[in-house]
Order: C-alpha cells, then sequence, then structure tokens
C-alpha cells in the first residue's frame, strides 16, 4: 500500500505528456516548427521567406502551408502527411500526382539544359531545374507554383493570394522588405513572395552539410565497416553503380563535391501506384519530361503536372524520347524522406535499394505477372535504361547485389542524414531546422530488415 501511495503522489507530480502532432490545430503546428528555428542569423528577406513557408493562411481555403507538404522534421518532404505516396491539397479530395520531393540542398540545381554536361551512350542528357519534370529554372520560379495550382494550395490568381498576404501578421515586415507600395502592384508583390522564399531556401537551413558523411569527408569522422562496404559498393559500377547518377566524390574533402544527384534526367520504369487517386483513370498516364512546359511560358501556377499547355501557350516541341524520364534527386537525408520515387511507389529505403538490383532479374517480385513498366505506354518502354548497371541483367540471372550488399548500401545511406553529432561532442544551440526538430533518432541506426516487396514477400 505503501509503494502505491508513493507511486500515486510521483503520477500525480508528473508534468503531463506534451500533446501528439495530431492533437493540435494545423496551424498551430507549422507555426511550432517555424519557432524552432535560430532566426537570428537570417536576412530580413529570409525572415520573410520563412514566414511565407510557414502561413497555413494562404491557401484556399486556408488551412495549408508549403511547409505542410515539405515538413522540416522530414528534410522538407512529407505530402502533408498522407499514406499513399503523393500530397494532399487544401481541399479535402484533391491530390496530387506526385511525390513532394525534398527541398534541402535544391540551391544547388542548375538551371534546365536539354543537352547538359551528364553523357549517356554518347548522348547529352537533360539536366537540371526544378520539379520532377524540370519545368521551373529558378528557386524564385518554383516557389510560387504550388500557391495557384488547384490541387495544391488552390488560389485563383496573383491578386487573391497578395490579398491574403496584405492582411496577415507580418504585412508590415513585408513593406519594410519590399516598400510601401508593394500591395499595390500584385505582379510586382508575387515577384516579391518568389524571392523572399527563394531567398530563405538558399539559407544553411537547407543545405547544412551536417551528415556523418560529411564529417568522414573532413576527416572529422570514419565510418563503421559495414558503411565503408556500403560506399564501396555504391560506387562501384558491377555492383550498386549508384554514383552513375547520384555522383560522389569520397576522394574530396569538401562534401559540396558529393551531391548525390548529376541533376539529370532518367526513365526507371517504375511500377504503376495503385495509391495515387488520378491512377483508377487508365487513360492517365504521368509522362514527366516530355510533358514539361516551362514556367516562363505559363501564368502563375499552370500547369499542374497532369495539365495541357494554358490557352496561348505555344507547346514544347514533341519529344518522344523525353517521355517517362524524371529528375534524378538528391540522396541527402534520404532516410528520412519516404516515400520514395516520384510516384511515392515505395516506403521502405531497402525496398527502394532492392528494386534497381532485381527489376530485371526478378520482375514479377515488382510488377504484376511479371510484365515490366505498366505505368508507361509500350511505345515509351524503349526509353527506359536496360543497358546500364545493375539493369543489364536478365530474368532469373543472378542480381548485382546480394541481400547482405543490400544492407550494407543502406547503411552508408543512413550516413547522409543531416544533423550528426560527433562522439563526445555536446550538441549546442541548434543552427538549421532539421538539427532543431527532427524526431529524435539515432543519426545511424542499424538498419531495418528486409521488407517485404509490394509483389512478393520472397528473397532472392
Amino acid at each position: 500500500m505503501l509503494a502505491v501511495a508513493v507511486l500515486a503522489g510521483m503520477v500525480s507530480f508528473m508534468p503531463a505528456p506534451p500533446p501528439r502532432a495530431q492533437d493540435i490545430p494545423h496551424d498551430r503546428f507549422i507555426n511550432s516548427l517555424a519557432d524552432a528555428i535560430d532566426q537570428t542569423a537570417l536576412t530580413p528577406r529570409e525572415q520573410l521567406g520563412l514566414r511565407l513557408f510557414f502561413d497555413a493562411n494562404l491557401s484556399e481555403p486556408a488551412g495549408l502551408a508549403c511547409a505542410s507538404c515539405h515538413d522540416p522534421r522530414r528534410a522538407f518532404t512529407g505530402n502533408n502527411n498522407t499514406l499513399i505516396g503523393v500530397a494532399l491539397g487544401s481541399r479535402s479530395d484533391q491530390f496530387g500526382t506526385r511525390d513532394a520531393p525534398t527541398l534541402m540542398y535544391l540551391a544547388t540545381t542548375p538551371r534546365f539544359n536539354r543537352n547538359g554536361l551528364v553523357e549517356k551512350d554518347g548522348k547529352r542528357l537533360p539536366v537540371g531545374g526544378h520539379f520532377w519534370d524540370g519545368r521551373a529554372d529558378t528557386l524564385e520560379e518554383q516557389a510560387t507554383q504550388p500557391f495557384f495550382n488547384p490541387v495544391e494550395m488552390n488560389n485563383a490568381d496573383a491578386p487573391v493570394l497578395i490579398a491574403k498576404i496584405a492582411k496577415g501578421s507580418y504585412a508590415g515586415a513585408f513593406r519594410k522588405v519590399w516598400g510601401e507600395a508593394i500591395f499595390e502592384n500584385p505582379d510586382k508583390a508575387l515577384d516579391a513572395v518568389a524571392a523572399s522564399i527563394a531567398a530563405f531556401e538558399r539559407t544553411r537551413v537547407f543545405q547544412p552539410f551536417t551528415s556523418k558523411f560529411d564529417y568522414v569527408m573532413r576527416g572529422q569522422a570514419a565510418f563503421t565497416e559495414q558503411e565503408q562496404r556500403g560506399l564501396s559498393l555504391f560506387t562501384i559500377r558491377q555492383k550498386g553503380n549508384c554514383a552513375q547518377c547520384h555522383t560522389v566524390d569520397a576522394a574530396s574533402r569538401d562534401p559540396q563535391k558529393s551531391l548525390f544527384t548529376d541533376f539529370s534526367y532518367r526513365a526507371l520504369g517504375l511500377p504503376r501506384s495503385a495509391r495515387i487517386p488520378k491512377n483508377a483513370d487508365p487513360a492517365f498516364i504521368d509522362l514527366g519530361l516530355c510533358e514539361r512546359v516551362p514556367v516562363s511560358l505559363a501564368k502563375p501556377g499552370k500547369p499542374a503536372p497532369d495539365a495541357k499547355p494554358p490557352a496561348g501557350v505555344t507547346p514544347l516541341p514533341e519529344d518522344p524520347a523525353a517521355c517517362g524520364l524524371f529528375k534524378t534527386p538528391t540522396l541527402r537525408n534520404i532516410t528520412i524522406t519516404a516515400p520514395y520515387m516520384h510516384n511515392g511507389f515505395f516506403d521502405h529505403l531497402r525496398d527502394a535499394v532492392a528494386f534497381y538490383a532485381t527489376r530485371d532479374t526478378d520482375p514479377a517480385r515488382w510488377f504484376p505477372d511479371g510484365k515490366k513498366f505498366n505505368d508507361l505506354p509500350a511505345r515509351y518502354h524503349a526509353n527506359v535504361d536496360v543497358d546500364t548497371p545493375p539493369y543489364q541483367r536478365r530474368p532469373n540471372q543472378r542480381p548485382q547485389l546480394t541481400n547482405e550488399e543490400i544492407d550494407d548500401i543502406v547503411a552508408f545511406l543512413y550516413t547522409l542524414t543531416d544533423g550528426y553529432t560527433l562522439p563526445g561532442s555536446k550538441r549546442s544551440k541548434p543552427a538549421t531546422m532539421t538539427d532543431a526538430i527532427t524526431p529524435p533518432r539515432s543519426p545511424n541506426p542499424s538498419p531495418s530488415p528486409p521488407a517485404s516487396s509490394p509483389a512478393s514477400p520472397r528473397e532472392y
């Protein structure tokens, strides 16, 4: 009885548990994310960009912020907390058709070039640009598009959006940065919105280079044996060959030379995702790069990824060779940016790695009845890479990677997560958003057990 009484007394003095994210109104939750960053190092323009990025009043109806789909706790991904691989918009019945990519290290992306420096089979590949199809050349062009996309923030036009900002709590700060008369011209104000958000996205918040990999490259840390094996397998052409597209310079002490993307466009022949609502229509096919309409040719927010060029816009010359190609994303912070691929097909990182190794040796593991590339019309199947290792293997051949080697690569990928703390050091006040509010988790936990594939639980 005494023990019970003491226990009861202990419980009575225990603080109430903090509310869960789902228990907090969304706007308050988003504001709490913004408050977690140290803003003292930000310029007034960058601070304004932060306020815009986390403002949940700028959608129609209100409730959706940029941060809703680009959650800093998940390396600025998140899809508005859906579990279907694509984002929920401001309206409960509107969903996108592509996974919201990470915004981290986005400032390193070059402008779009149809004939970039990256070559394959003697031909230059398209390179650069923002979004999965590269339709925006700059961060400024990218920043305003979601505001007007009907399946995202759903504002009708610039005057509607700017009127909301003019009534907001930081309207005075906006005028101080951009001039007292800035709200009198919605188009100029929209340019100011774009410039502010882009300035925020160029700060160290989005490109901290604080992963274990970065510390190893600087000579301040060392890989484990498994991580080192994983890096070797990642780069060796006759093994993972991941570095063919996700470039790394392991000989350089400068982590900025290892962005883990060459910014090129590739056709992987991914399985069709039954979770995406629009895919219920068999006529809908997301063809990626060949449907790209540059932002500069379209009105704000148009077109959506599955839309046709708006009236008055001259379509780009048809390029069948670009159909099915999507931009190669960075692998930095890949362990906290699930789901994976442009259609969010994979929930588990290990499955994504295994897909590269077994897409061609065991098609039935990923595709219904083993019929490959079922999310791409047959006339474009020739665009899918089937020659570059590890894709050069054929059905029933041994994959280039064993299960143990896949685990090693995944272990290495965990070293790319920002926020690593050197052993024995004390964590100071966080300087980046990811450091500040990434859920408590070891930057380099052991890989999870092999996950079942969507099509088959068997191993190979």
